[in-house]
């Protein structure tokens, strides 16, 4: 990487501090003083359309040396998208009906097909500059390094996600006959100023996903992690262990600038 470049990624934004009450770092090592700074925003759950519009906001300001790299987490209501390769076909029902149930149906600029999100599902939208130090502009690396990032995730709670042939995303049981996916990946690059991202299912309703053909694949179903533990999973549970693993992959020494959410209290 150039000078210039490993500058740009190093200067130019003011330094977020970590509420008190977070208590530091997601990624922790030796190296940590060497990594450029990145930060967590935790948003909680908000509809489609808005995080979209802060997506688009945070990639200006990241084009602009505004700010540093940075990774919404969040959850959406019940929503079906649509990227730039959707075919209509693979939603099974009109989305006057869809709508009827509560659904939104969002035409979006993400590569790839039909998708759902709903509640229990967490998804991340990196806002990242590819063409800055410790990255490299390169768009398959970077599907692969959020494929890694899940599956360093997973591995956390004892799952095993793998890789599955042509198919871009996170999936279990890739050694048997009825492999499932476990996360969605869909993303848009603008002169290497990264937007959309990923979707882990932890413990969303599985039934929303009959409505669809989930990124146009006929012969494989999905799982969540909640399933495959057979037990309740909490997004307050994963997203830290999810933010952690992003910050190893990518080489960034995140803060939470948003306090992480809080795990549920046992009775």
């Amino acid at each position: 990487m150039s000078p210039r470049a490993e500058n740009t990624a190093s200067k130019g934004y003011e330094s977020q501090g970590v509420p008190s009450s977070i208590g530091g770092h997601v990624a922790l090592g030796n190296e940590r003083n060497a990594l450029p700074e990145g930060r967590v925003l935790w948003r909680g759950r908000l509809d489609y359309v808005t995080a979209w519009r802060e997506q688009q906001d945070l990639a200006e300001r990241r084009r602009a040396g505004a700010i540093p790299d940075t990774l919404l987490l969040l959850e959406h209501p019940p929503t079906i998208t649509l990227g730039r390769s959707a075919k209509p076909e693979h939603i099974l029902q009109s989305v006057e009906a869809l709508e009827r149930e509560g659904f939104a149906v969002v035409a979006t600029d993400r590569g790839g097909d039909v998708t759902y999100h709903g509640p229990g599902q967490l998804v991340g939208y990196p806002i990242l500059d590819l063409n800055a130090w410790p990255h490299r502009p390169d768009l398959h690396a970077y599907l692969r390094d959020l494929e890694s990032v899940l599956i360093r995730a997973l591995a956390h709670f004892g799952v095993a996600g793998d890789r599955f042939r042509a198919h871009t995303g996170v999936w279990t049981g890739t050694a048997t006959p009825a492999p499932e996916k476990i996360a969605a990946i869909g993303v848009k690059a603008s002169r290497w100023i990264t937007q959309h991202g990923f979707a882990l299912n932890v413990a969303p309703d599985l039934s929303h996903f009959e409505r669809i053909i989930p990124c146009g694949i006929h012969d494989y179903g999905v799982t969540s992690l909640a399933r495959v533990l057979n037990r309740p999973v909490a997004l307050a549970e994963v997203a830290p262990i999810v933010a952690n693993a992003f910050g190893e992959i990518f080489r960034l020494d995140c803060h939470w600038q948003d306090a992480p959410p809080s795990p549920p209290v046992e009775d």
